[in-house]
């Protein structure tokens, strides 16, 4: 009933809402506000463009030592939701790396466009987008192979620090990144790369392979809670309700898969109805990524308690204990007797007991101090890692995307189908925030890119023309529900690797190899204007 929410939904429809309110308060009669396309390019906000700038310190074998980040988050005419976002940015300026020594600041900067917001991320993109421009950097400084850097600076499994506090443990960064590696034959493309580079004036190949680790958990520890509500009926059949809003990212369906799976029963049983606050109160957002985590977690809660009802019952009926009794197949068994779910829960009804509960689920362990800027804001980090293969024409700046191979860690995945899609999905969206959706502003603030024909997102035609998605198989170290990972959001930033590839493609055509600046999105025009300027460079 929403339709696609990558973070507009959070706060954008308000005004419309109000307007809305106001005519029904006036006319006595329900009224709905529908923007034209041209209308909602221009009078909602986007994701918050930044500006970045660092400065690094390292030694002679690439080890980092230390670093000092300035962001500076464009925030339209009101802050919105800015402060949140340019907080999550500075959390993940470090993305995969660990450095001992660290310093971020954010600015949040007034400007006279349009109130920018959240958007698939929160403000995470911009910051490791950042990072990974830093490290080409750092490559290109040392001569050594990027991937070489980054594999000598990952997080390590187990004690180092974020900057601000935070403990990681058990990240599977090196795994992520050397099985990438392997499988996409990384070494062996390298040199192939660079001999054709060496043999083609007009045309020039990179490659990148780039790393993620972004954190699970709202970083306003209050919104990381939920609830969910259930009733079972005389039929077999199960009401569920919870606090999550489904935006076609396959909520419902999880959630739903946990109440099958918890009472044994088939997925056509449930009923999962459209959140509604007169039935779970004081929902959170579903925002963070952490929506299956959340909700998924609150419906357990409700199911343990109704199982644990039937499976009194059971034992009033049949005997034996209560650690014997399963739910599976529809049916509800001892070992020794046998009877249908719907018959157990008909029978349950006969004997008053109450066949209706909620759930109630709050994430553990997470804390912030925000004035001192410690703390653990994330209960765990959702992992991945791309490698990405692009080819341009220097002649005219246009490139392709010829190969992207993803590896994500999504814990043991609840519905694989539904992850591989958010991966692929995610990856390509990333892609076009970074390569061909351009904003263009006017002097006085106003968008002039308002539709499709001058607003390019990705198209089929953009897609990789090999594209492979691949799902790391480990369970999450902490009790998230069934030890799955969060898949929303992290894969968006998949795409930084065609970024760094572009780079990587353009700064062969410099004689010291050094990788050029360019400006996201890297457009058409953008790598035209790098070609160019990279054939004139003086090391």
């Amino acid at each position: 009933r929403m339709g696609g929410g990558f973070g507009g939904k959070e706060t954008q429809a308000a005004p419309w809402a109000i307007l809305c309110a106001l005519a029904t308060y006036h006319t006595g009669r329900p009224s709905r506000l529908r923007l034209s396309r041209e209308d909602d390019f221009c009078l909602t906000g986007k994701r918050h463009p930044f500006s970045s700038q660092y400065t690094v310190g390292f030694d002679t074998d690439g080890k980092l030592l230390a670093a000092e980040h300035t962001l500076w988050a464009h925030c339209g005419y009101s802050p919105d939701l800015s402060d949140a976002i340019a907080d999550r940015a500075m959390f993940h300026i470090d993305n995969a790396y660990y450095v001992p020594n660290r310093t971020v600041t954010a600015h949040r900067n007034f400007t006279h466009t349009v109130s920018h917001t959240a958007y698939r991320g929160f403000g995470g993109p911009q910051g490791v987008l950042a990072c990974e421009a830093m490290m080409d950097d750092i490559a290109y400084a040392l001569k050594l192979d990027p991937l070489e850097l980054r594999l000598r600076n990952l997080y390590g499994e187990h004690g180092d620090t974020t900057h601000y506090g935070q403990t990681v443990n058990n990240a599977p960064l090196k795994m992520l990144m050397t099985t990438l590696a392997e499988q996409g034959r990384y070494a062996e493309r390298r040199e192939a790369i660079n001999a054709f580079n060496q043999q083609h004036p007009y045309k020039r190949r990179g490659l990148a392979l780039t790393p993620v680790k972004f954190g699970i958990s709202f970083t306003v520890s209050h919104l990381n809670q939920a609830g969910a509500l259930i009733h079972l009926y005389t039929d077999g059949s199960i009401h569920l309700n919870h606090g999550g809003t489904e935006m076609g990212q396959g909520l419902f369906r999880k959630v739903s898969q946990v109440v099958a799976h918890e009472f044994g029963v088939d997925l056509s049983q449930i009923r999962s109805m459209a959140t509604r606050t007169d039935k779970v109160p004081n929902t959170s957002p579903t925002a963070a990524s952490s929506g299956s985590d959340l909700n998924g977690m609150a419906a357990l809660d409700a199911c343990h308690t109704l199982k644990k009802r039937l499976t009194e019952h059971f034992i009033d009926l049949h005997g034996g204990d209560s650690k014997d009794v399963i739910f599976a197949n529809s049916q509800v068994s001892n070992g020794s007797v046998e009877m249908s779910f719907s018959d157990l829960v008909q029978s349950a009804y006969l004997a008053r007991i109450s066949l209706s509960s909620t759930g109630f689920y709050r994430t553990p362990k997470i804390h912030y101090d925000r004035q001192t800027a410690k703390g653990r804001p994330f209960y765990y980090y959702a992992c991945g890692a791309a490698l990405c293969e692009v080819e341009i024409d220097t002649l005219t700046g246009e490139y392709h995307v010829s190969h992207a191979d993803l590896l994500q860690d999504v814990g043991r995945s609840l519905n694989p189908d539904i992850d591989r899609g958010q991966i692929e999905g995610g990856f390509i969206q990333g892609m076009g925030w970074l390569t061909t959706e351009e904003l263009v502003w006017g002097d006085d603030g106003r968008l002039l890119t308002r539709g499709p024909a001058t607003y390019k997102i990705p198209a089929i035609g953009d897609a990789p023309e090999h594209f492979t998605v691949s799902l790391l198989d480990r369970p999450n170290d902490e009790a998230t529900i069934y030890h799955s990972k969060a898949v929303g959001e992290p894969p968006f930033m998949l795409g930084i690797a065609v970024y760094c590839a572009l780079r990587n493609a353009v700064a062969s055509l410099n004689a010291n190899g050094r990788p050029p600046q360019i400006d996201t999105p890297a457009t058409a025009e953008r790598i035209l204007k790098a070609c160019q300027e990279a054939k004139h460079a003086v090391d």
